[in-house]
This record gives structure tokens, sequence and C-alpha cells, in this order.
């Protein structure tokens, strides 16, 4: 039997993209991905606003964004395995159910403190949904409508992301920010209606009964806590700066020791053995690193220094939202037929020109000739790259393993924006004596260009190290579908599955993941 179907009951049968089940299957892991992604822009646009309710100041403002994101970038690789082991279906609505009461916590908070507090919350919730919401797609799908329904939902997604900081800003121009989150609630309630009714349930068989590697998560939570409070808090001085960076090393080294000996780690170290797997996640970390800072700095810029209102910043990001939806769909379906290494190249490329016409903003810009061109060169860099990224990323994964790989992914995603909010305006002097003065200006112009140099980095990686042939098996069709096109095709397809099928399992050593060989030096069954 193929892996891909081992990750389903026996009765449940591959889904199709143009089926009901499967429009609707998509349906529910856009709305629910989309739930954590307007999260993590949306709030950008109410900072403002949030830090005049509260009397926050810039670095208390950096934690508000950084809370949500080191808790889901720490916690999203044990949501991933988790889901593979409980059920994907049920691992998802936990954490749509988490992140809605975490988000009314977020709207009642009454001091910055509990915003932060609150927002970590926020963030384990989105680390149960996220990757539960791309690998119900990976494990769900027939294989060669998989790259079109991972292009959809990357697109929709975008879009849902691009919408945030408008709706974002509407929201506090004509009630309170706290609506920012509590608006949440009702559109929790419907992704978990959608959810029970249409979404089926998939697992890993071979993970019944594996306890989860709880100390793992916790381990990598304290590694990257350490390291972020060393970055924000950095104008502290010595005396927090070291301990920080003592604990955060001290993490690191534990939740090394801790993987290599776990009999199911949350974050199997082996698998970045496998080039591809390597190639694709250290691309995703410099892209989203690249991205990182120009979300969380854009808007506030926009109405701190260029004087537009919130619901100005906002829009700001419509054309991406266009562009997105437009284009994804179809760049991961060209993806699968060209390979991806060449729109993972062009990609962050174009984005990058996209940022540094976005550094040219300043006070009394305008929108049309100084914050559209820019915007929108940037959205077609995305467009182009995010679909084959995300396809690429998995492809590297058998799909009974699409949490962990999903999760990996994510982890990588988020890690790289977490640093670079933290990181990127400490190194281009934004502080809390700079913010709301004229000197955010200059601050704001140097981050931008790091991140575009961020951006033509990844770009140039991918270019070097990414495999043109990594999407080769999602342009075929399942056992029963073989020879539809072709029939001396699908005669090499079976036969090259059934010889797949007699090799040995992985030593534990080296996963099923890595796809190299086991200990007698045989390949490893994929």
């Amino acid at each position: 039997m193929p892996h891909e179907s081992a990750a389903r009951s026996p009765a449940q049968q591959p889904l199709t993209y143009t089926s009901a089940a499967g429009r609707w299957t998509l349906l529910a892991t856009v709305l629910g991905s989309a739930l954590a992604g307007i999260d993590a822009t949306v709030v950008n646009v109410a900072l403002p606003a949030i830090g005049a309710d509260l009397d926050a100041d810039f670095t208390a403002l950096q934690w508000t964004v950084s809370a949500y994101a080191l808790t889901l970038a720490s916690f999203i690789l044990l949501g991933g395995t988790l889901g593979d082991r409980f059920g994907r279906r049920r691992v998802f609505l936990i954490g749509v159910g988490w992140f809605a009461v975490a988000s009314g916590l977020c709207g009642l908070a009454v001091n910055a403190e509990m915003l932060i507090g609150a927002r970590a919350l926020q963030g384990v919730g989105a680390a149960l949904l996220t990757p539960g919401s791309l690998s119900i797609l990976q494990s769900s799908f027939r294989s060669k409508d998989r790259a079109r329904a991972i292009g959809a939902w990357s697109g929709l997604g975008g879009v849902a992301t691009a919408i945030g900081p408008l709706l974002g800003g509407w929201v506090v121009d004509v009630a309170s920010w706290r609506w920012v989150f509590l608006i949440n609630l009702p559109l929790a309630a419907v992704v978990a209606l959608v959810a029970l009714r249409h979404v089926p349930e998939s697992h890993d068989p071979g993970a019944d009964g594996s306890r989860a590697d709880w100390s793992g998560g916790v381990l990598g939570a304290l590694a990257l806590a350490g390291l972020t409070f060393a970055l924000i808090e950095s104008d502290a001085g010595a005396a927090s700066v070291l301990p920080a960076l003592a604990v955060a090393l001290l993490g690191a080294v534990l939740f090394w020791w801790r993987e290599r000996r776990a009999p199911y780690p949350v974050l199997p170290l082996g698998v970045f053995a496998a080039g591809q797997f390597s190639a694709t996640n250290a691309v995703t970390f410099f892209v989203y690193g690249g991205f990182g800072a120009l979300f969380f700095l854009l808007v506030v810029h926009l109405q701190v220094v260029a004087g537009f209102g919130p619901v100005a910043a906002g829009s700001a990001l419509l054309p991406v939202t266009v562009i997105m939806l437009l284009l994804s769909s179809r760049s991961g379906a060209l993806a699968a037929r060209i390979g991806p290494r060449l729109q993972m190249s062009v990609g962050p490329l174009v984005s990058a020109s996209g940022i540094l016409l976005l550094a040219r903003i300043g006070a009394d810009a305008s929108y049309v000739l100084d914050v559209l061109p820019g915007v929108a060169l940037f959205g077609l860099g995305l467009a182009i790259m995010v679909a084959p990224l995300t396809s690429a990323a998995l492809a590297a994964a058998p799909p009974e393993h699409a949490g962990m790989a999903s999760g990996v992914n994510n982890a990588v995603a988020r890690t790289g924006g977490l640093l670079a909010v933290a990181g990127i305006p400490l190194l281009a002097g934004i502080g809390v004596d700079t913010y709301d003065s004229p000197a955010f200006a200059d601050g704001y112009r140097q981050a931008l260009w790091l991140s575009a140099a961020i951006l033509a980095g990844a770009g140039t990686l991918a270019a070097l190290v990414v495999r043109n042939d990594l999407l080769l098996d999602e342009g075929e069709d399942d056992g029963d579908d073989v020879g539809d096109d072709d029939g001396e095709q699908g005669q090499r397809l079976a036969e090259g599955r059934a010889e797949t099928s007699q090799l040995p399992h992985c030593a534990v050593g080296a996963p099923p993941l890595m796809g190299a060989c086991d200990h007698e030096g045989k390949p490893c069954r994929r």
C-alpha cells in the first residue's frame, strides 16, 4: 500500500480539487490559517492605538508582536506532530478553540503586560491550528491535485493576511483596537463548524501510542525566548542581556541533547541531513526574515511618519491581496510543471526590489507615487515564490509525515520573522527613544535596506541549492489512476511504486523523511 493512503482510514478516498468535499476542506483550512495569519498582521496597524491607550513604549509594542510569534514558532513543531499522532482535524479544532479564548483575553487586556501574556497564549493556539491546516491538505488530497490545493491555500491565506491590516485599520477607526482581537470569536466558530462537518480525519498510524515530546517543545521555546529577550531588551544593558543569552544557549544545548535521545522527537535532527529539506528550509528562514520587519514597520511608519490614518495605512497592502489571489494558484501549478527553483530564485529578488521602493516613503508621501509601486512589486514577488516554496518544503517528506514537515517549515518561517522583528530594528537603530520621532524615519529606511538584502540573499541561495526535480512526484497521480494519460508511463510508475514498497524502512538514525540509506546501505522506503 502506498504511504499516501496510510495516512487515512481505509474507508476514505483521496479528495479531488473540484469535488464538494475538497472545496469544503480547502475552505476550512484557509479560514483556520487565516485566523493565525490575520492576527500576525492585523495587530501591526493597531500598534499606535495600543501604545496610546495602554501607555506602551516601542519595546512593549515589539513584545506585543513578538510574544505571539515566539510561542507560535516554539510550539508549531509540537502542534504538527500532535496532529500526526492524535488526528490532524482533532488537533486543528483544539487550536481553533484555544485561539478564540486567547483572543478574548487580548480584547479584555487592561495593561501592556496582560496583553503580551494573552498574545503568548494566542501563539500556542496558532501553533496547534497552523500546521494542521496545511497537513490536512497534504494528507487528504490526491497527489496530482495537491500542488493546486496548496497553491490555493497559500494564495487565499495570503489574501487574508493582506486584508488583515485594512480590517484592523477600519476596526480601530470605527470602534477600538480591542475589536481587532474580539472579531476572531465568530470567525473561529465558523471554522469549527465547517471542520466538524466536512473535514476528513487523518493521522500517522505509525505514531499511535507514542508519547509527545513536551520537553523538546519547552526547551525550544526557552532557547528562542532567551534570544528574543536579548535582542528586544538590548537597551537594558549587559546586566539583562547576558543572562538572557546564557538562557538561550543553555536551552539550545538541552534541546539538541533531548532531540537526539527522544524516542519520537518534536524535531528529528536527522531530517536536516537530507539536502533538499535543509535547503528549502534555509531559503524559508531568510525569506520570512526579510518579510518580518517590513510587515512590522510599514504600517507604523505610514501612520507615524507619512501621516496616514489607520484605514489608509491598512489598505496600503491591498494590491498584495489582488496579486496573490490572481497568481498564487497558477504559480503553484507552474512549479509542479517546471520545478520550483526558478520561482524560488526570482520571487525574493522581485520582492526585494519592492521593499527598496518602499524604503523611500517619507513625510507627506503620496500613496499612488510612493507606496503603490513598491507594494505591487512586493506582492508580485510573493505570488511568484510562496506556493513553490511551500510545496517544495513539503515534497521532501512523505505524506504520512506531513504534520511534522509542515511544522518544521512553519517553525522555520516564524522563527525567521520573529528574529527579524526583534533584531532588525536593533541593527537599524530603532529603539524606545526614536519611536514616534523624526529619527524613526531613518531607522525605518535602514531596516528596509537590511530586509531587501536578506531577501536577495534568499533568492541567490535558492538558485544555488534547490533541486529542480523536487516536485516531480507531485505531478503523478495516485495508484488507482496510474496509466490514465499514458499506458507505458503508468506502467513504469506502478512498477516503481511496487519496487519501493519492498524497500526497508530507515533505521532510527535515518528517519524515512531523509530518503537516504539505512545502516546496511540500502535505499530508504519513502
